[in-house]
């Protein structure tokens, strides 16, 4: 403990007698950890931000679309075209076990939703109530979505995306209201909740409505749905899911099961490997960006250190006279690197945290995000200061302490 005391004292008295010297080392190892926190923090908030907007669509879903076959299969030609129906989705529910939740929907691009002299045209879904959750169409609070009674009952209720209630309503309350679809009455029962959505196969949710499945086939006289929504229960096994689905779809309607032209399915999961390794490879290379100026602030200060053992080797020499063992001397001089290290590394990351929060002033979210000093980030710069302050303190301090006694006192 009073050997620790004395090094303090020593490294005080030393940051005393050279400010500006002691002042630029401490400066490169502040611009330094600043540089690598607010550049990891970048990335994992962009990572974050895009994650949320993709999942705006669903997460881990997959979207089946009916095509047109591309491979001539036992007497059949190839361009026949593949159409769907409702039971196609209880087919897969009951065949394919890997399926964990599914929905068939019913589509119409162009549709008038009239309230008086607001006239908005958008696309009608026709859907079971699992869609909510599997796509995130969430109600506003006061509102719901549909139900297995509104299914059962073909009642005609609907829910508005966000924008098509404020075109409609304005700011005014839409819920319990009649809207026309088409030419047919319907109860508004629930207002989507503002979402970020930066992917779709049809249109945005907030420009869209949705309505039982039931109803919608009974309103529009629908026979075919336009796709089916699934979600496997194992997002890591997507692809043998898709392989199943294909299986059974091929098998009721006959064309070759490998002939992916038939059945178009977009696997939204794919993204989420894909941006895995994108934010792994971004992270990994903003780290060596700001690695490589907290590497330069590390040079400076094992130089600095460099330059003290030379100017203190008469004191180490003394102090060796008097019985100061090697592992003394070392562990002095490492230590200074360390409190050095430490006082840089500390004040840099508090003007990180300035930086980080400043910005979450700038309207930028909805393009990169917001930077986010994470567990990871956080963990990354002790990992990387660690490696600075030991390469950095360990080296002259070995100098130090390998010096010869007799030189020493000569000097």
């Amino acid at each position: 403990m009073n050997n620790l005391a004395t090094i303090l004292s020593e490294f005080v008295r030393d940051l005393k007698a050279q400010k500006l010297r002691t002042f630029l080392t401490v400066f490169g190892i502040v611009w330094g950890t600043v540089a690598i926190v607010v550049l990891l923090a970048f990335g994992m908030g962009f990572k974050r931000q895009l994650s949320k907007d993709m999942h705006g669509i669903g997460e881990s879903i997959a979207i089946l679309f009916p095509g047109a076959t591309t491979k001539a299969y036992q007497g059949f030609g190839v361009g026949r075209p593949i159409t769907l129906v409702e039971d196609d989705a209880a087919l897969l529910a009951s065949q394919v076990h890997e399926i964990a939740r599914i929905s068939p929907e019913y589509s119409s691009r162009e549709t008038p939703i009239r309230l008086g002299e607001n006239i908005v045209n958008s696309s009608v879904g026709g859907v079971y109530p699992i869609y909510s959750e599997m796509r995130n169409i969430i109600p506003e609070q006061g509102g719901r979505f549909i139900d297995d009674l509104d299914m059962q009952q073909r009642r005609r209720v609907i829910i508005l995306g966000d924008q098509v209630k404020i075109l409609l309503f304005g700011e005014g309350n839409a819920i319990g209201k009649l809207v026309t679809v088409g030419e047919v009455p319907f109860t508004v029962v629930g207002v989507m909740l503002k979402k970020t959505q930066n992917s779709s196969y049809n249109r945005r949710d907030q420009d869209r409505v949705f309505i039982p499945a039931s109803t919608y086939a009974s309103v529009f006289g629908a026979t075919h749905i336009n796709n089916i929504i699934y979600e496997p229960r194992d997002p890591t096994r997507s692809e043998e899911v898709i392989a199943q689905v294909r299986q059974v779809l091929s098998k009721r309607y006959m064309f070759d099961p490998t002939d992916k032209d038939a059945v178009w399915i977009w696997d939204t999961a794919e993204f989420d490997k894909f941006a895995f390794y994108f934010f792994l490879a971004l992270n990994v290379f903003m780290g060596l960006i700001g690695s490589f100026t907290l590497a330069v602030g590390g040079i400076g200060v094992a130089n600095i250190m460099y330059i003290v053992v030379e100017e203190r080797v008469k004191e180490i020499g003394i102090k060796r006279a008097v019985g100061a063992k090697r592992s003394n001397i070392l562990s002095q001089f490492f230590l200074e690197t360390l409190f050095i290290i430490g006082i840089g590394s500390s004040v840099g990351f508090l003007i990180a945290v300035g930086i980080t929060q400043a910005m979450a002033f700038i309207p930028i979210k909805e393009y990169v995000g917001t930077p986010e000093i994470s567990v990871e980030v956080a963990l990354a710069t002790m990992l990387m200061l660690g490696a600075i302050g030991l390469t950095a303190g360990l080296l002259p301090a070995k100098r130090a302490a390998n010096l010869n006694v007799v030189e020493c006192l000569r000097t």
